[in-house]
C-alpha cells in the first residue's frame, strides 16, 4: 500500500517529503513529522496507534487507513480532540466500497423484517493481511447490524453462537480485497459483491481524503468526504 499511495501522490503532483517503514524508525520524529501538511499512515495494528499519536505531537494531519486495532479508536479520538489534531479513518478508501457500504446499509433495511433469511459476510484478502476478519468486513457487519434487527453482533464464522452475524475470512495468495453480504433462506439467496481488481483505489482514495483534511481540525471518516462532494 505505500509503494501504491506514493504512486497515487506523484500522479496527483503531490511531494512526497517523508517515507518511513521498519528499516529507518530512528528517522520518524515530530521533528522530521513537522516537514509535510498531511501524513498517511498504513502499517500495522500493533504499530498503528504509536504513529497516530506521534503525528498529534507533531500537530500534524493524519490519514489511517490500518485496521485491526479499533479496540483503541475511541481512546485515540479523544486524545485527538483534546489535542485539537485531526485524525481520519477509513476502513477502506475505495470510493467503490464506500458505496457498497450505503448498499448494504439499505438492503439491511429491506431484509429486516424476512426473518427466513439468514445474513452472513465472506471477505477474502491476500495471505499477508495481517487482521481477520477485515476492517472494511467489520464496517459491513456494523452497518448490517445497525439496519436490520434480527442480529445483534458478529463473530467470526468459527466461533459465532446461533443468532450472530457470521464473518468468514479466507486467505490466499495475493488477491486484493472480495467482500460478500448474502441473505439465505431455504428457498433462495440473495448476494451482494464487490471485488477490488488492484489496490490502487484505496491509495488514491487515501491521498484525496489526506488532501481533503488538510487545513481541518476534528476527527472525520469517507462519509464526510463523499458528503462533501455531494
Amino acid at each position: 500500500m505505500g509503494k501504491e499511495i506514493e504512486k497515487a501522490a506523484i500522479a496527483r503532483k503531490h511531494n512526497v517529503v517523508l517515507k518511513f517503514d521498519e528499516h529507518n524508525l530512528n528517522e520518524f520524529t515530530p521533528a522530521n513529522l513537522k516537514k509535510a501538511d498531511v501524513a498517511i499512515e498504513f502499517t500495522t495494528p500493533a504499530s498503528a496507534v504509536t504513529n497516530i499519536l506521534k503525528c498529534f505531537e507533531a500537530s500534524v494531519p493524519v490519514v489511517c487507513g490500518t485496521t485491526g486495532w479499533l479496540s483503541q479508536y475511541e481512546e485515540v479520538k479523544k486524545i485527538c480532540l483534546e489535542k485539537k489534531q485531526t485524525f481520519f479513518y477509513g476502513s477502506n478508501y475505495s470510493i467503490g466500497v464506500n458505496l457498497f457500504f450505503n448498499l448494504n446499509e439499505y438492503l439491511a433495511k429491506l431484509m429486516h423484517t424476512y426473518n427466513s433469511y439468514i445474513p452472513s459476510i465472506e471477505e477474502a484478502h491476500h495471505i499477508h493481511k495481517k487482521d481477520a476478519p477485515s476492517g472494511t468486513a467489520i464496517t459491513l457487519a456494523e452497518g448490517l447490524i445497525k439496519n436490520h434487527g434480527g442480529v445483534k453482533k458478529w463473530a467470526l464464522k468459527e466461533k459465532a453462537a446461533s443468532g450472530d452475524l457470521p464473518i468468514t475470512s479466507i486467505r490466499e495468495g495475493e488477491v486484493p480485497g472480495t467482500h460478500i453480504v448474502r441473505y439465505t433462506s431455504g428457498c433462495d439467496e440473495i448476494e451482494i459483491t464487490h471485488k477490488a481488481f488492484s489496490r490502487q483505489g484505496f491509495a488514491e482514495g487515501a491521498v484525496v481524503a489526506a488532501e481533503w483534511v488538510k487545513g481541518k481540525q476534528g476527527v472525520f471518516s469517507m462519509k464526510d468526504l463523499l458528503n462533501a462532494e455531494k
